[in-house]
């Protein structure tokens, strides 16, 4: 009986995150080419045809038109379907992990926010002011009215308040010591805000977490890609997905992680 249940709430859910997918897919076009992402509607990438309703459907749409146009026949990208999947999974496990609640309704916004920036970090090295302006604006909110109480929730956003200073001014400093080491620019400007945003959304405990993580990865990643001569020493690398990994891992284990870290260093 729980399974039946269960099944059709997973593929809703699951529904969900991928049309969310869909409309980041517009997001991550759109925003760095000035464009509207209300006006017009989607479209095909190469003629610009009107997609149909059957052509919208997440996932399904592109394994329906085999990766191409309906009308001219251009290759549309397997990231389409990918992203929206991705998505879709991530609204899935936020699901399970925090059930029928404030925060997973709160986190979906946030895992959003977080996917949009991180690709459009990788497809243009810039995250935009308007999604991380707007996404600290919206943690704040989360913050304080996703309490049980006023008293809680003021708390909260006080800590997202500190998170944000902290995230801002943490980041600017390390961008201008590692520019000062290496001779040239560290970090990109958006990094600094979408740290800003991260403390906003996850409180300056979590932040400093996310962070040392993003760079632990970071490091892991760009070394790996140095090493193989995918990458030179000097070539830039974008940082917010990084940033954007550290603070999804730290959504699901974070207290894990600091309860490990605690014992470790009161046990020594």
């Amino acid at each position: 009986m729980e399974i039946l249940i269960a099944l059709p709430v997973a593929v809703i859910v699951f529904a969900l995150g991928a049309s969310i997918g869909s409309f980041i897919n517009v997001v991550v076009y759109r925003i760095p080419a000035g464009l509207s992402i209300i006006k017009p509607a989607s479209r095909c990438p190469h003629c610009l045809h009107k997609l149909g309703k059957r052509e919208n459907v997440p996932v399904l749409g592109w394994l329906w038109l085999k990766g191409r146009c309906r009308y001219c026949k251009g290759a549309i990208s397997s990231r389409y379907p990918l992203v929206e999947a991705a998505t879709g999974l991530l609204f899935l496990l936020l699901f399970w992990t925090f059930g029928m609640s404030m925060q997973t309704l709160g986190y979906w916004t946030f895992c959003s926010w977080l996917v949009a920036l991180s690709l459009i970090d990788l497809d243009t090295m810039t995250l935009p002011n308007s999604l991380t302006q707007s996404g600290l604006v919206v943690g704040l909110v989360f913050q304080l009215f996703s309490s049980t109480s006023w008293v809680e929730g003021v708390n909260n956003l006080m800590s997202g308040i500190i998170g944000t200073v902290l995230g801002l001014w943490l980041f600017d400093l390390i961008s201008v010591a590692g520019s000062i080491i290496l001779g040239q620019a560290a970090m990109g400007g958006g990094d600094p805000k979408l740290a800003a945003m991260l403390g906003a959304w996850l409180g300056w405990k979590y932040l400093l977490l996310s962070g040392f993580l993003a760079c632990a990865v970071g490091a892991f990643v760009g070394g790996g890609a140095i090493a193989l001569g995918w990458l030179t020493r000097r070539q830039p690398i974008p940082f917010g997905p990084f940033l954007a990994l550290g603070a999804v891992i730290t959504l699901f284990g974070g207290e894990a992680i600091l309860s490990a870290y605690l014992r470790l260093v009161f046990s020594s």
